[in-house]
């Protein structure tokens, strides 16, 4: 049986220890001590989740996040000592699904790990395609499709995107996006959900400062325009 792969990158060899003891058997566990040696590990050893620190010498996370988001949508859980809003949101905006401060609890990091695991690998209840010519989203197989090409989507911006098209027309408000899609104990980071909103609008509109299908609703949420799509 697979065990789930877990990459821990970071430059302090006492925390790598610290998390490999925190996950025990449960996962396979490896360290990474900069961003060079993280690619390294990763050509031969495809992770099913990456622990990443922000700072180290050379690559550090939000270059390494960006380059690996570039050819890959493994889960990333960003665990760093840097508090400010705009680092949480640089890294999130570069592709990290979650962001962790130190020092942390074992209990809430634990949490965090299961809760990105399970977006990744969440089955869809929807059985349906919804089309309109230029966007194409096959909830069965989470397959999404713009112009005829297939967009890479992480499950976290898929699970997004299948909250609010699979209710078209519908005010999702910000509190129910945050719980449905990251959990009930995310339902006041608005900034995730602003960062998504984004990433998302980047991958599936024409105009992503003109949104045609993901729409605000000032102060409230977000609503998939109703008729964008139609079943097929």
């Amino acid at each position: 049986m697979h065990k789930i792969r877990v990459l821990v990158v970071d430059d302090d060899p006492e925390l790598i220890s610290l998390i490999r003891n925190l996950l025990g058997k449960t996962y396979d566990t490896r360290g990474a001590r900069n961003g060079q040696e993280a690619l390294q590990i990763l050509e031969d050893w495809p992770a099913d989740l990456i622990v990443l620190d922000l700072v180290m010498n050379g690559l550090d996370g939000f270059a390494l996040c960006r380059q690996i988001r570039q050819q890959s949508i493994v889960p990333i859980l960003v665990l760093s000592g840097r508090q400010s809003d705009q680092d949480k949101v640089r890294a999130l905006d570069l592709g990290a699904d979650d962001y962790l401060t130190k020092p942390f609890s074992r209990d809430e990091f634990l949490a965090r790990i299961r809760a990105l695991l399970r977006r990744a690998r969440q089955s869809t209840s929807p059985t349906s395609v919804l089309e309109d010519g230029r966007i194409r989203i096959d909830f069965e197989r989470r397959l999404v499709t713009v112009n005829g090409a297939e967009v890479r989507l992480t499950p976290t911006e898929y699970g997004l995107l299948e909250q609010l098209a699979s209710n078209p027309g519908k005010l999702m408000t910000h509190s129910v996006l945050l719980q449905r899609v990251w959990g009930p104990e995310y339902r006041n980071e608005l900034d995730y959900l602003r960062v998504f909103i984004r990433r998302l609008r980047r991958k599936i509109e024409s105009d992503p400062s003109d949104p045609q299908y993901i729409l605000t609703e000032a102060r409230a949420g977000y609503r998939f325009r109703d008729a964008a799509l139609t079943h097929s």
